[in-house]
């Protein structure tokens, strides 16, 4: 098996972690569940002592139409199929210029902007273990039960890219911070807001470190230079029980932390 070492000081969104060996999956028989499958580490949290962590290899990073039918590696960044689809009209996923990650991880965790989701147009998704459909997968908002890493997702395709649905999604991001984060820290509990909810405990704008509950958007847990992985694990555990004692409502992470 093949190793890439990674800075996750450098790659990974908080910019927070080590530099250690990451093993490349490159074919689906290299798959153990000893290991914990990262894409662009977007939203992961990584500790100084991770358990063992595989990356999909450039193999998996690619775009083709096949019968109709759209075609995407697990590792294919976001960013590249939104040039793609804008580049052969393709609609859709006007939505992903704005949201990082690959699209393993985006497929992993049925991400998206409001109503506009990953989901939404796919057809079937490979895995190690083999092919899946749609109707055989349970998924929600952000939440699906893949056990697997996707290696390929296909999705219908429809013609017409819409440039002022990027503009919508570029105005939707507005109000977030530019600071090294993870994206929204907590998922919305339900009928609510989680940075509201954060902000009313008190603790938008609060610090520890380098790491700070964002005064632009109080649902980001951004670093503000040389954060440390005590200090954000502090910061999600205090914001967590601080809304439980005073809300009785559970936050529940959106970030993965490893």
């Amino acid at each position: 098996m093949n190793y890439k070492t990674i800075n996750f000081s450098q790659y990974s969104s908080f910019k927070i972690g080590p530099t250690i060996e990451v093993a490349l999956l490159e074919n689906p028989s290299d798959y153990s569940k000893e290991f914990i499958l990262i894409g662009g580490a977007n939203n992961l949290l990584i500790s100084n002592n991770p358990p063992p962590l595989m990356l999909l290899s450039k193999k998996y990073d690619y775009i083709k139409i096949e019968d109709n039918i759209l075609k995407i590696g697990g590792a294919t960044p976001s960013g590249k199929v939104a040039s793609f689809c804008k580049k052969n009209n393709i609609a859709n996923f006007e939505f992903l210029s704005h949201l990082p990650g690959k699209l393993g991880g985006l497929v992993f965790m049925n991400a998206g902007l409001k109503e506009y989701e990953i989901f939404n147009n796919l057809v079937d998704i490979t895995t190690t273990s083999g092919k899946q459909t749609k109707q055989e997968i349970e998924f929600g908002y952000r939440y699906t039960n893949i056990k697997e890493p996707i290696l390929e997702a296909t999705f219908l395709l429809e013609y017409g890219f819409d440039d002022t649905k990027v503009k919508m999604f570029k105005q939707m991001r507005a109000n977030q911070p530019s600071l090294p984060s993870a994206g929204s820290c907590f998922k919305n509990p339900p009928n609510n807001y989680a940075g509201k909810l954060i902000e009313e405990v008190g603790l938008k704008g609060f610090k520890k470190g380098a790491m700070e509950f964002s005064q632009q958007h109080a649902n980001f847990l951004v670093n503000n230079g040389g954060g440390t992985f005590e200090d954000a694990f502090w910061l999600i555990k205090e914001a967590q029980k601080r809304v439980l004692e005073q809300f009785a409502i559970t936050l529940e992470c959106e970030v993965q932390i490893l």
